[in-house]
């Protein structure tokens, strides 16, 4: 069963901006709100880096290299949490990831590519 649904991803120039969704359609909102978000990305033979936490009571925190530019908020009516980058560079490059964790319980979604360049 697929838990979560990513999408937003694409091909944009450095400065630019994409916003990335992580849907969940088959969660009760009940459950989705106890659950803690993420998003990380990978490049191609690098490890899988953490760029953003959601908590589920509330707090949001960032890998260093992207505050100020990334802003991680979540839709509850929607179940979906969102990933908004702005003033993107060559370097966000990668197949960003959501996932979510509640105790033992851990979901990835399918990934989705972010491409930036000129």
């Amino acid at each position: 069963q697929v838990q979560l649904v990513e999408s937003g991803g694409g091909l944009v120039q450095p400065g630019g901006s994409l916003r990335l969704s992580c849907a969940a359609p088959r969660t009760i909102l009940s459950s989705f709100l106890q659950y803690d978000y993420h998003w990380y990305r990978q490049v191609p033979g690098l490890q899988r880096e953490l760029v953003a936490t959601s908590k589920s009571g509330g707090s949001t925190n960032y890998a260093d290299s992207v505050k100020g530019r990334f802003t991680m908020s979540r839709e509850n009516t929607r179940k979906t949490v969102y990933l908004q980058m702005n003033n993107l560079k060559p370097e966000d490059t990668a197949v960003y990831y959501c996932s979510r964790q509640y105790g033992s319980q851990v979901h990835w979604g399918q990934g989705t590519q972010v491409t930036v360049s000129s």
